[in-house]
């Protein structure tokens, strides 16, 4: 077995460790940065409709901002949490923020009007119905004489 130095991340001996780790996209790009904010989604068709499940644990439904604006679907989510605790001689304030938001342009065969949610288990479902869309007119050649 060999001990391998890691070049991922800055060496703290070095004088620019702080400008080596923020000023490069090593920081942004982190798999910890990315598993943040923005929850797993699953869609699924039928011939009925739209079956919309976001993954968002740890939230209620009161917490959801769901809107339908130009065929466009906005899933979005804040939540604000402040815990203090206070034991003998110490006193604790942890603060927390979470969002999101994701967006998804709707077919024009899906009814905007009658869109559900509901919220279970941590999963939001949504469930979108399809409409008929009007049927193409024949274009019917006129002769002339």
């Amino acid at each position: 077995m060999s001990i391998i130095k890691r070049s991922e991340w800055p060496s703290l001996m070095n004088g620019s460790w702080l400008s080596d780790f923020f000023d490069n996209d090593r920081f942004f790009d982190s798999d910890w940065v990315k598993k943040q904010s923005i929850p797993a989604v699953n869609v699924k068709e039928s011939d009925k409709g739209f079956e919309i499940e976001v993954a968002a644990p740890g939230l209620t439904k009161k917490d959801f901002n769901i809107t339908v604006e130009n065929r466009v679907l906005t899933i979005s989510s804040e939540k604000e949490e402040e815990k203090e605790m206070n034991e003998k001689e110490y006193t604790r304030r942890e603060f927390s923020y979470t969002s999101f938001s994701r967006s998804f342009t709707l077919p024009e065969n899906v009814s905007e009007e009658n869109v559900n949610a509901a919220y279970e288990d941590g999963v939001l479902k949504l469930q979108i119905n399809k409409k008929a869309l009007p049927k193409e007119k024949v274009k019917k050649a006129i002769e002339v004489h």
